[in-house]
């Protein structure tokens, strides 16, 4: 029996009158100033929040990547975040062109900690923030509209009070209207403005009003109508660097965050792979290669994915998952056979083509842009075809399979993946390989021959080759009008099987003195059967002749099969 979920304990939220909003039409062009938060917004979230030397790795991380503003901490709330704060200070890690921003509540005695903590360094964004929302003010304050403007004005008032106090310290002033979503927009708007007046806002003093999506809880569009709204009721734009803290709890915040842009934010606040409270922060990673998968510069470096994911899962004590955007074990990863074959084939394009631009199906990006190798975007096991198994040939093993032995190999290899049920590594399916077409010399297999024209018709050749048959050394004779004809033909008189090669292809596996030859040969048995033989010698007539001993044992053990 169906269960039929209480529905009907929430609201739907409203949404924002703003039938000439324009941020639709808009696209991202530029990146906007990124702001990490990991240490601070990211670490209270932990299970085990990080230790001092954990968030040292997180932070030089930080400064690796290309940030030049970085949350480090909530130095008056915890004893850990003051000492990290004052480390970073005393010992002169923070870069000439890094600026480190530090987060209080409009407290008094916070306010002046976290003063206490940031002195003697040179630039500090200093972040202000309470909440605002009509629940908040119902349920946790108790007060009306004036009595928490009240906190924000006299918490900025001191805020500029101790800045005062502090000249050696260029100070950047931040305001966060905490649970910007769910408040009403006249009063956000109002509450920020007097903040900034306080604080003498003005284009060559500009503010940082950060509107936070603490908790997300309306649809990104939604969001995007806030942010456009504040942007154009603001009585002067030019003295205020509009920021967004989005959160994810609708599942959405790369979304709200690219809508809030293009709506006509400057800044944004985020954490690397997401990390945060409830389903977290707004993941920037994601963020900047969606920017640079459009062409954008993102202005961080992700070149070395896999080195910030094991970093963020050392400093987090959490896993990245393998699907995450960009940055997990598979998101290069094709099982599906179609799939495989489309990316096969747009990569061999690209080489052609020579054009610059990236264009292979099902493949946003290049994966090595972000450091990952092409040994990982095709993995092979009971979904994957043709496409896939000739990736991993050629790519792992330098084997460039006809299209026609892609589809008889395949058909090995999906047996063995629905047998196993597991996924197939590339040493398997080489083996598997080696073991149908080069190793395969029962009943026969090549050692040596030599060739000589016919005396009654030059055109012709006559061989004479060393096979073993069964292990035994026997000399076969033949003629044809070539070394692969005149092969085939004494086999036939020694073996009694007919077969007619169809096709044949080579190519050298690599160069120089060791380069090995491959030989592919297509063949037609008495019977009407198509199959393989595939040879490799450093000669490439020994590479054919073998691929022609290869042929006929799999033909042979048709026969007996």
């Amino acid at each position: 029996m169906a269960t039929t979920m209480p529905f009907e304990k929430y609201r739907p939220f409203p949404p924002i009158d703003l039938p000439d909003r324009t941020w639709p039409g808009k696209t991202i062009t530029k990146a906007p100033t990124w702001c990490s938060v990991d240490l601070r917004d990211g670490n209270q979230a932990l299970i085990e929040p990080m230790g001092p030397e954990r968030k040292m790795r997180m932070f030089e991380t930080l400064v690796k990547m290309g940030f030049k503003e970085i949350e480090v901490g909530f130095p008056s709330a915890s004893q850990t975040d003051f000492d990290f704060v004052r480390k970073l200070i005393d010992e002169n890690r923070i870069p000439e062109d890094v600026t480190i921003q530090v987060l209080t509540q409009a407290r008094d005695h916070l306010i002046a900690r976290t003063f206490e903590s940031v002195k003697g360094a040179k630039r500090v964004i200093l972040h202000l923030y309470n909440s605002t929302s009509t629940l908040q003010r119902r349920v946790v304050f108790k007060e009306d509209r004036e009595g928490v403007r009240k906190i924000a004005e006299e918490g900025a008032k001191l805020v500029l009070q101790h800045a005062r106090n502090q000249t050696d310290t260029e100070w950047v002033f931040q305001y966060s209207p905490e649970s910007f979503t769910q408040t009403e927009l006249d009063y956000a708007l109002e509450v920020c403005e007097s903040v900034m007046d306080i604080w003498e806002a003005s284009p060559d003093n500009k503010v940082i009003i950060n509107l936070p999506a603490t908790v997300e809880v309306a649809m990104p569009n939604v969001y995007a109508d806030q942010i456009e709204w504040m942007a154009r009721n603001f009585s002067d734009r030019d003295r205020v660097i509009l920021s967004l803290h989005p959160h994810n709890d609708r599942g959405t915040g790369v979304a709200a965050a690219e809508f809030g842009v293009m709506a006509g934010a400057d800044r944004i606040e985020g954490t690397l792979f997401g990390n945060g409270e409830r389903t977290g922060n707004v993941d920037i990673v994601t963020l900047g290669m969606n920017m640079f998968s459009q062409g954008v510069d993102p202005t961080l470096n992700f070149s070395n994915m896999r080195d910030l994911v094991s970093i963020a899962e050392y400093c987090n004590q959490l896993p990245v998952h393998p699907r995450h955007p960009y940055a997990g074990d598979l998101v290069f990863t094709a099982f599906s056979g179609s799939h495989q074959d489309a990316i096969n084939k747009g990569l061999k394009a690209m080489e052609q083509s020579n054009s610059g631009l990236w264009e292979v199906p099902y493949l946003p990006i290049d994966p090595s842009d972000v450091g990952a190798t092409y040994e990982a975007v095709i993995r092979i096991n009971s979904q994957s075809g043709k496409g896939g198994v000739a990736y991993i040939m050629e790519a792992d093993h330098g084997f460039k399979l006809p299209r026609r032995l892609q589809m008889e190999f395949s058909q090995a290899v999906q047996r063995l993946a629905d047998d196993t049920g597991q996924e197939l590594s590339s040493d398997l399916i080489f083996n598997t390989f080696n073991e149908q077409y080069l190793s395969n010399e029962t009943p026969y297999s090549f050692v040596t021959h030599t060739t000589v024209p016919d005396t009654h018709a030059s055109e012709m050749r006559r061989i004479e080759a060393k096979v073993k048959r069964n292990g035994e050394d026997i000399t076969v004779h033949g003629k044809g009008n070539g070394p692969i004809d005149a092969f085939v033909h004494a086999l036939k008189d020694e073996a009694g099987i007919e077969i007619k090669v169809i096709d044949y292809s080579e190519h050298a596996i690599s160069a120089g003195s060791d380069a090995q030859a491959v030989a592919y040969l297509e063949a037609e048995t008495g019977d009407g059967v198509r199959l393989f033989g595939v040879g490799q010698d450093q000669n490439i007539v020994r590479a054919s002749l073998k691929a022609i001993c290869s042929a006929v044992n799999r033909a042979v053990g048709m026969t007996k099969a």
